[in-house]
């Protein structure tokens, strides 16, 4: 692809306009990560840049290229999530008047967040499709200008900056894992790693619901999925950007996928053992390290220095507490089941006693006396316990089958 040296230009610029506006992530050493993919593992924590995402980095970029009479106007964007958030800010920063247009059922945090940062908010539409057409109107209205979340030069430049401190940090790094939505992210990163050294490798990762950016190379032009299906919000775009998919074509050796199951363990695994709240579309490079189905890639980076972004930390608590019960449970460390008793005084205590000298923490229990499968006399008690792995399920279970009980697990 010609102009990739332009482009590189354009990252080097950027990364001046960005001094002291961003953060400068860490690059921190995955010990436990290292030891399940048998990489040398280093993340990249841009849940921790302003606005809990990597994007205010483009936002930023893209609006101190603007002319006085643009700027005079001010910008306007379609988001309902980490890219609202980072142009708000960062028109914020550069003291010019910003608008967001967010989808009607956008979450309560995330509007309140983009209003905070100093954007007005219109909320418009039920999917984002209605969200975007609604920018446009206010857009021609108004003559503000659009700040596209991926798929323009200096939002591309300004993502770029991630791949110049990768290379300042960990110059001798094998390869760079980057999540793909649009494609934002990785062109710019992926243009910054092959100036620096051809060798490195960069390997795209998707979401197996969302595998826009497959499809497309498939094809050999962009192509728009029907219908995306993933946790990962924050990538679940149908179609890689025009000028994206030009530059990741060129600048990206590898993209493999993941299951929405995988990422949601990784995101576990990193709240559990790092401390580190990621969302969905940020945990979704390094789930692919450690995803039983991408052994082959594995094999591939196997003792190799392995830099990994983590490109946002924007989750829903809810979701994270369905992750973290999802995972428990898949792990054997959390047992929900249901056990019928006679009626009478007594007989919960029994039980009780029972998971007590199994050395099991009871979270919470709950009488029910009236159900269809519920006879007269008796009563079915739900219990939420923690466990230790599934033997020691097993075992609990038997225990309780020896005792006279019959416990169905939930």
């Amino acid at each position: 692809m010609k102009g990739l040296n332009n482009i590189y230009e354009q990252i080097l610029l950027a990364k001046t306009r960005l001094a002291g506006i961003i953060h400068r992530t860490p690059l921190v050493y995955a010990n436990i990560f290292s030891e399940l993919s048998g990489c040398q593992v280093y993340m990249k924590f841009e849940q921790l840049q302003k606005t809990g995402s990597f994007k205010i980095r483009g936002a930023y970029n893209k609006i101190m290229t603007l002319t006085d009479e643009e700027k005079h106007k001010g910008v306007i964007a379609s988001s309902a999530g980490n890219h609202a958030q980072g142009v708000a800010l960062a028109a914020t920063k550069a003291s010019i008047s910003s608008t967001i247009v967010m989808p009607e059922g956008a979450p309560l945090a995330k509007v309140k967040a983009t209003k905070g940062y100093g954007a007005d908010i219109v909320l418009h539409g039920k999917v984002f499709d209605e969200a975007y057409q609604k920018a446009r109107e206010i857009q021609a209205e108004t003559g503000a200008t659009f700040i596209h979340a991926f798929d323009d030069l200096q939002i591309v430049a300004g993502q770029g900056t991630i791949g110049i401190e990768l290379i300042e940090d960990l110059p001798d790094v094998d390869a760079v894992l980057v999540p793909v939505g649009g494609g934002g992210l990785i062109s710019g990163i992926g243009v910054a790693i092959k100036q620096a050294n051809p060798k490195i490798k960069v390997i795209g990762v998707e979401a197996e619901g969302a595998a826009s950016m497959y499809v497309s190379l498939k094809a050999k032009k962009p192509v728009a999925i029907k219908e995306v299906t993933t946790i990962a919000d924050g990538i679940a775009l149908k179609e890689p950007g025009k000028l994206n998919y030009e530059i990741a074509e060129h600048c990206m050796d590898d993209l493999v996928t993941v299951s929405d199951e995988e990422i949601a363990r990784t995101m576990l695994t990193l709240l559990e053992r790092n401390k580190q709240m990621v969302e969905p579309s940020g945990a979704t490079a390094l789930a692919a390290l450690i995803a039983e189905n991408n052994q082959a890639l594995r094999t591939q980076l196997k003792g190799k220095k392995v830099a990994v972004i983590l490109s946002g930390g924007n989750v829903d608590v809810n979701l994270v507490s369905m992750i973290i019960e999802q995972g428990l449970m898949k792990a054997g460390r959390y047992l929900r089941f249901m056990v019928s008793v006679p009626d009478r005084p007594g007989n919960l205590q029994k039980i009780i006693e029972v998971l007590v000298n199994q050395k099991v923490n009871i979270i919470s229990l709950e009488h029910f006396r009236v159900g269809s499968r519920i006879t007269l006399g008796r009563t079915e008690i739900e219990f939420v316990v923690e466990t230790i792995d599934f033997d020691h399920i097993k075992t609990i279970k038997k225990t309780l089958e020896e005792k006279g009980y019959t416990p169905v697990i939930v």
